[in-house]
């Protein structure tokens, strides 16, 4: 059951062959060998690096990479064999992931992991070391749960999917097909519903699940909160990132990206094609509609009505500087009331005045 892990394939593929599972243009010798992908400033024989931004093109004249990939604009700059894409970093992606493959791992349930009676595990999984599967959880082919997961009781977990050690999956949830969850995580623990009586809080119980996408990325440590009633739901193509909290009933669209820290309040929805910050903090109760995108650090208290690049971070300055420019926005609303007053003021005059000429 132990996974083998290749740095890289060992004897790499042609750049002819990359450019054809790729999609993207050859330029030079297609017969050349490339066995993994690596930076322009370090890479050496054997590599293929990329270019996506002109400021990095003086690394581009002394790289020592075998190959590039490069945009058409950029193909003209070097001389060495090249793949030319429109989208040279999600090329580099492919040749990555072609370069790189992960590990395999031999189908099985290892001798010290607890399985219930009744789950269904597909014959083609990997159950890792100490990992616990619940009452009539349902685990699909192929799937690789890591050493000390646990899997609650009617849990499902979709084809190909991927849970790193020490994911806690709680009961009913679901994860679509080719998911990926990272270490830490934690999907489906109760939302914080509480309501308050006689100075006591009282526990709401969370009678929803979480109900995960296919091809959805879940990094480590992030906590994704069952709903209430009605499910959270995470679309198709979802990629979060590290300790993001998100809370009961939240939607997220498909295809969003949120990046670390972010911090999204209960019965929130977003829209699909987001790009969220890092840091960024979301109320409850509002939506996000499709194709926004939100800088890192912002606070969103209201919904947003339509979709564009919103941000709220105040811009790092001296600290000195910082101080002065607080004192001044703390004292924009006693500016705003006098300003206020002066058009009031101004207007009565100009009112009076035009009587005057009116009875003249």
């Amino acid at each position: 059951m132990a996974p083998s892990a290749p740095v890289a394939t060992a004897t790499g593929l042609s750049l002819s062959e990359l450019a054809l599972r790729t999609g993207a243009v050859l330029d030079g010798d297609g017969t050349l060998r490339v066995m993994r992908v690596g930076a322009l400033e370090s890479a050496g024989p054997g590599a293929i690096a990329f270019l996506t931004s002109p400021r990095y093109r003086a690394q581009l004249a002394t790289t020592r990479a075998t190959a590039v990939i490069v945009a058409p604009e950029m193909a003209g700059e070097t001389g060495l064999p090249k793949l030319v894409s429109s989208n040279p970093y999600a090329t580099y992606a492919k040749v990555a992931a072609i370069l790189h493959p992960p590990p395999t791992a031999m189908p099985g349930v290892h001798p010290s992991a607890v399985v219930a009676d009744d789950a269904r595990v597909a014959p083609s999984a990997t159950i890792g070391a100490q990992a616990v599967i619940g009452p009539g959880a349902a685990i699909g082919d192929r799937v690789r749960i890591g050493a000390g997961c646990a899997i609650g009781a009617a849990a499902v977990i979709g084809d190909d999917a991927l849970l790193h050690a020490r994911v806690t999956v709680y009961d009913r949830c679901v994860l679509g097909p080719r998911t990926v969850v990272q270490s830490g995580a934690v999907i489906g623990a109760d939302g914080f519903g509480m309501a308050e009586e006689g100075g006591r809080w009282l526990k709401i119980p969370q009678l929803g699940r979480v109900v995960i996408g296919a091809d959805v990325e879940i990094g480590a440590n992030t906590t994704i909160d069952r709903g209430a009633i009605d499910d959270t739901v995470i679309e198709d193509d979802v990629k979060l990132d590290n300790q993001i909290q998100i809370g009961h009933n939240c939607r997220i669209g498909r295809h969003t990206a949120i990046a670390g820290c972010v911090g999204i309040a209960g019965s929130t929805r977003i829209g699909r094609n987001c790009k969220i910050a890092g840091a960024a903090m979301i109320s409850g109760h509002l939506d996000i509609p499709d194709g926004t995108v939100v800088g890192a650090a912002t606070v969103i208290l209201s919904s947003i009505e339509k979709p564009g690049i919103y941000t709220g971070a105040f811009p790092v300055t001296e600290h000195a500087t910082w101080k002065r420019l607080a004192v001044e926005l703390r004292r924009l609303g006693d500016f705003a009331r006098r300003l206020r007053a002066l058009e009031r003021s101004d207007a009565r005059r100009s009112d009076a005045a035009d009587r005057g000429k009116e009875e003249q």
